[in-house]
């Protein structure tokens, strides 16, 4: 059996050196993690090591996150997606099983509209087909201004690559706020992805609420919706932690219906 112990390499991607970490063996799982994480997030969410016993995890540094580079500056969910295709293209990786959380799942649904024979079954946490005016009111007011040393502290442990990383980073949400071409999926669009889909949201989300998460239950086909009570954005690192690693594990292995799930 191959070891559950992580190997870390970058790989030239696109235009980028794109940081990520495998272990394990069995079919392909990737984890996309959320806005101004890194791949090391995972940890808090799943045994990374027992995961490990039924997959080939591939946890890859989002451009401009963690390890990985980002010379051009901008940053598209869309060219995300195009990063990610090419990692899986270098590591001869075609058809795989999917988590991503936030911006990770926002670039998920690139990734299964783009190609989606490619993407067997996926779990999104806290995602959204287009960014409605309460998110966008949200990410006008960040800034990398005024940050505490704690927060500086907080970034500098995910984030290797400098401080001018990190408020590129800070300074992202402002462009998401302007755009309206790169994350604008429609119903139509949204029923073209064929993988089976787990839809996990916090039913009090401040960016996303419910209905959004409603709307892409019903525009993708196999697709089951699991509304966490009391829950806000990311809501799978505190009380939900564990009940989410067991479902969505379960889900992506098939064990699971299409039908919604239960939070019991």
């Amino acid at each position: 059996m191959a070891t559950a112990t992580a190997t870390g390499r970058s790989a030239p991607v696109n235009d980028i050196e794109m940081y990520y970490e495998t272990r394990g063996e069995g079919p392909p799982l990737v984890l996309l993690h959320g806005f101004t994480g890194a791949s090391g997030d995972w940890a808090h969410v799943f045994d990374l090591a027992e995961l490990g016993r039924g997959h080939t995890v591939i946890t890859p540094d989002l451009r401009g996150h963690g390890r990985s580079t980002n010379p051009a500056g901008s940053l598209t969910l869309r060219q995300c997606a195009s990063d990610v295709f090419a990692l899986l293209d270098h590591l001869g990786v075609k058809a795989f099983r999917a988590i991503g959380l936030s911006f990770g799942a926002k670039c998920l649904l690139h990734l299964a509209t783009q190609q989606p024979e490619r993407v067997a079954s996926m779990v999104l946490v806290s995602a959204t087909p287009y960014f409605p005016e309460q998110a966008r009111a949200i990410m006008r007011q960040v800034s990398d201004e005024g940050r505490s040393e704690e927060e500086w502290q907080e970034m500098r442990s995910r984030h290797a690559l400098g401080d001018a990383q990190i408020r590129a980073l800070w300074r992202q949400p402002r462009r998401f706020a302007d755009s309206y071409d790169d994350m604008n999926f429609t119903p139509p669009y949204l029923s073209t992805i064929t993988a089976r889909t787990m839809i996990v949201s916090g039913d009090r989300d401040p960016l996303y609420p419910a209905e959004i998460a409603l709307e892409l239950h019903r525009a993708i086909p196999r697709s089951c919706l699991w509304l966490l009570p009391n829950s806000g954005h990311g809501p799978i690192f505190g009380a939900w932690k564990e009940q989410f690693a067991r479902a969505a594990l379960a889900f992506l292995r098939g064990e699971q219906g299409e039908q919604a799930v239960s939070p019991a």
